[in-house]
């Protein structure tokens, strides 16, 4: 029987690579990638020739099930995101999930995410925390807004450029303009910042400044 390994990929700077990331991408069997063209560039850089297959949200529930076959015939897979780690807003639950069920050895490295440098850089408490990831677009968003409104947990959401003025106005009309937020962006990347002050300032800083790259928005919670 073969072994399922989740590897978290960097999420901006490549330097963020782990050596044994590294290695074991050049002796599986094959990579399940859920752009091949992303992960194509990364192993590139590390030189690492290997089989890839495709492996996302729009086949991963046809894919699952043959794959499972495979490494249960043998064959070692690595299984990777466009950047960080699977499983976290990326595909990858769902594979876990049906290998563990079947017998098969799961092994997750430690590696890059985003939330979790967001989290420590912003300042707010990091000693209990909720981690949504990203809010509904449509139906459930503003009851998601009502239960975060009573969280004493500091809450760690994920976020597009497009949407993000959008978020933090919401944020404020169900938690007061002055709760105290911080917003990252471009993480590891070149680029990177780091803003913090009340929900009121950052809205009025992204009114004036278009968002660019990818953001963590982390949010003091309710006091106590």
């Amino acid at each position: 029987m073969g072994k399922l390994y989740v590897i978290p990929t960097p999420v901006g700077n490549l330097e963020d690579m782990t050596f044994r990331a590294v290695r074991l991408l050049k002796e599986v069997s094959l990579i399940l990638a859920e752009d091949t063209r992303t992960t194509g560039i990364l192993l590139k850089h590390f030189e690492i020739q290997n089989k890839m297959q495709s492996y996302h949200k729009f086949n991963e529930h046809k894919a699952v099930a043959h794959i499972v076959e495979r490494i249960n015939a043998g064959e070692d897979m690595a299984l990777v995101s466009d950047a960080g780690t699977p499983g976290i807003s990326d595909p990858g639950f769902l594979i876990v999930r049906e290998c563990i069920a079947a017998g098969i050895d799961v092994e997750c490295l430690p590696g890059a995410t985003a939330f979790v440098p967001a989290l420590v850089a912003s300042g707010i408490p990091c000693d209990r925390f909720c981690f949504e990831g990203f809010l509904p677009q449509k139906k459930g968003r503003m009851t998601r807004f009502k239960v975060l409104a009573e969280e004493t947990r500091t809450i760690v959401l994920y976020e597009s450029p497009h949407r993000v003025l959008k978020t933090l106005t919401q944020l404020a009309e169900y938690m007061g303009e002055e709760r105290y937020v911080a917003t990252c962006r471009e993480i590891s990347k070149r680029y990177e910042e780091v803003l913090r002050g009340s929900l009121k300032d950052l809205i009025l800083h992204y009114t004036m400044n278009e968002p660019r790259g990818e953001f963590v928005i982390v949010l003091a919670g309710k006091e106590e």
